[in-house]
C-alpha cells in the first residue's frame, strides 16, 4: 500500500485563540497611535519608549520585546537609515524630516501582538515620503495572499511583485531589505515558519484557515538591498546610508479572508 504524504502545513488557532490575539494586537495599535502622537523634534527615541510602556501596561498587558533575547527596550525605533531593530535612546533625538518606524509587541493572556509603521516628523523629503508610502501599499497587497489553500512563499512572492509593481506605481527604485522578513506569531513573538519578503510562488508549508503570519516589508529607497548590524548587535541600517522603511501587521487567514489582528484606528 502506498500513502501519499500530507503537505505541511502552518499551525492554526481556534477563533477563540484569533481573538486573544487581536485583544493584545489591538493594545500594539493603540500604543503605536500614542507613540506617534508625541513623536515631534526635540523629542528622543527614549521618550517614545516610555510612551509605549506606559500604555502597553496600562491595560495589564506585557511589552513583548522589553528582555526578548536581551532587548533593551519596549520598542524598536528606527530613524532614517535604520531600518529594523533600532534601541531607543536618549541621545537619538527627533528632527524635522525624520522618517521614523516603529516596531511594537505586546503579550496579553499568553499571546502576542506585533506591528510596525512608519511615519514623518513633520513634513518628508518627496522621495523619502514616496518610499513609505509605497512600502505601507506593498504591506496591505501583500495581506491579500494570506488565505486557506494558498502556501507560505505565495505571500513571499506576492510581496515582491508589489514590491516590484510600486516601483512603476509611485515612480521609486525599491530594494528589499536582505536576510530579513516575517514570521509565525502566537504564544510567542518568532514561531516558524520564517516568511521572506521575496521569492517563487507555490512552496512551503500551505496556510490553513486559523494560520498566523506577522507580515513585514522592509523596503530601502534606491534600490540597495544590504545592511549592517551596528556593534549593539541589534541596530540594522542599509550599508550605503539609504532611508528606508518598514511596515507590519499580524494577519490570521479565515475563510472571510485575512483578518488582521493588530488594527489601528488611522490606518
Amino acid at each position: 500500500m502506498i500513502f501519499k504524504p500530507r503537505r505541511r502545513r502552518i499551525p492554526a488557532k481556534f477563533p477563540s485563540e484569533l481573538d486573544a490575539m487581536e485583544a493584545a494586537g489591538r493594545i500594539v495599535g493603540i500604543a503605536l497611535e500614542e507613540v506617534r502622537k508625541v513623536a515631534a523634534p526635540g523629542k528622543t527615541t527614549a521618550d517614545l519608549d516610555k510612551v509605549a510602556e506606559e500604555v502597553i501596561r496600562s491595560f495589564e498587558a506585557e511589552p513583548t520585546f522589553l528582555g526578548y533575547q536581551g532587548f533593551p527596550a519596549s520598542i524598536c525605533v528606527s530613524v532614517n537609515d535604520v531600518v529594523v531593530h533600532g534601541i531607543p535612546s536618549d541621545s537619538v533625538i527627533l528632527r524635522e524630516g525624520d522618517l521614523v518606524s516603529v516596531d511594537c509587541g505586546a503579550t496579553l493572556d499568553g499571546w502576542v501582538g506585533d506591528s510596525a509603521w512608519s511615519f514623518g516628523i513633520g513634513e518628508l523629503a518627496a522621495d523619502v515620503d514616496t518610499l513609505n508610502r509605497a512600502t505601507e501599499w506593498v504591506l496591505y497587497e501583500g495581506i491579500k495572499a494570506m488565505v486557506p489553500g494558498n502556501r507560505l512563499t505565495d505571500v513571499s512572492h506576492a510581496l515582491e511583485v508589489a514590491t516590484r509593481e510600486a516601483e512603476r506605481r509611485f515612480g521609486v527604485e525599491l530594494g528589499i531589505l536582505d536576510g530579513y522578513g516575517g514570521h509565525g506569531i502566537g504564544r510567542t513573538m518568532h514561531e516558524d515558519p520564517y516568511l521572506s519578503n521575496e521569492g517563487a510562488p507555490h512552496r512551503g508549508p500551505v496556510i490553513s484557515e486559523g494560520s498566523v503570519l506577522a507580515i513585514e516589508p522592509m523596503l530601502i529607497l534606491g534600490g540597495e538591498v544590504d545592511s549592517e548590524v551596528l556593534d549593539d548587535d541589534w541596530t540594522v541600517v542599509t550599508a550605503d546610508g539609504s532611508p528606508a522603511a518598514h511596515w507590519e501587521h499580524t494577519v490570521a487567514a479565515t475563510a472571510q479572508g485575512p483578518r488582521i489582528l493588530t488594527p489601528r484606528a488611522s490606518s
